[in-house]
């Protein structure tokens, strides 16, 4: 029952501490990252803002999350195939925001934990998931993923870390943190982007330009290659089960699948039980 994680919850669902000095001195943080996000946190579940992009990958990353899961075979049968097929499962959402990712998979059964270190997004995320009464096996924290993993080792069956390694400090300790909160046998999702010349063109000059995403949302030298990625799973006792491409259309505001890797991308990997 996530004893570990009980201790840091309160009344509220959710820990809201007063500022970020809590959070280890050597941290994976971005703080110039928090800030621009924080720019935008106010109008986060605003279907028309610039976070529209983020709403429709949805529509690929929960199939793909929830399918991932399923076809690991740590999936409860009794419950594979109804509409809560993750019941049982307990999920941890890395770099949560504003929730748009932990809520769907908590509907879909899973015990989930969204942590953030921002501090006006996780508060956006728990107003928003107060208007769900069902939502109570969702629960949101500040942190960040070091100071969380130091006290959640092998607690969660599935971590979810989507489009946050392109905003971290270090992503190889980044990956590392999130793995130490896998089960063995346990699955980490990630979706980022390529470091390529197309990638720099679509996410950062076109994107920003039509006002798709904030101005300074990425940094290209952030960008993570995904064979660097795998490499950095497989220093972590983590297999690699699929990398898949994803495109994003700017004009219809769908993502749909591809062969293509070059621009936007999906990784499944599975944490070895040696």
């Amino acid at each position: 029952m996530l004893k570990t994680i009980e201790k840091f919850i309160i009344k509220s669902k959710y820990i809201l501490p007063n500022s970020l000095r809590s959070l280890s001195t050597a941290t994976t943080i971005d703080e110039r990252e928090i800030k621009n996000f924080e720019k935008h946190s106010e109008s986060w579940w605003d279907q028309g803002n610039e976070g529209n992009a983020l709403h429709s990958m949805n529509f690929l990353r929960v199939p793909f999350i929830r399918d991932g899961l399923i076809d690991t075979c740590i999936v409860n049968e009794k419950y594979q195939d109804t509409a809560a097929p993750l019941t049982g499962l307990k999920i941890l959402d890395v770099g949560c925001g504003g929730g748009y990712l932990s809520e769907p998979l908590a509907r879909l059964g899973g015990k989930v934990v969204g942590i953030d270190a921002s501090n006006n997004l996780i508060t956006i995320a728990q107003e928003h998931a107060n208007k769900d009464k069902s939502l109570n096996n969702l629960t949101y924290m500040v942190s960040s993923i070091e100071d969380f993993s130091s006290k959640n080792q092998e607690v969660f069956d599935a971590v979810v870390a989507s489009e946050v390694i392109e905003h971290v400090n270090d992503q190889s300790r980044f990956l590392n943190e999130c793995v130490k909160c896998l089960k063995p046998e346990g699955s980490i999702f990630l979706t980022t982007i390529n470091k390529t010349l197309l990638s720099k063109l679509f996410a950062i000059c076109v994107a920003e330009t039509m006002g798709i995403l904030p101005v300074g949302t990425h940094e290209y030298d952030k960008f993570v290659e995904p064979h660097i990625l795998q490499r950095m799973l497989e220093d972590n006792n983590c297999c690699t089960r699929i990398i898949h491409g994803m495109f994003y259309n700017y004009i219809t505001n769908n993502w749909s699948w591809v062969s293509d890797t070059s621009i936007c991308y999906a990784v499944h990997a599975v944490k070895t039980s040696s």
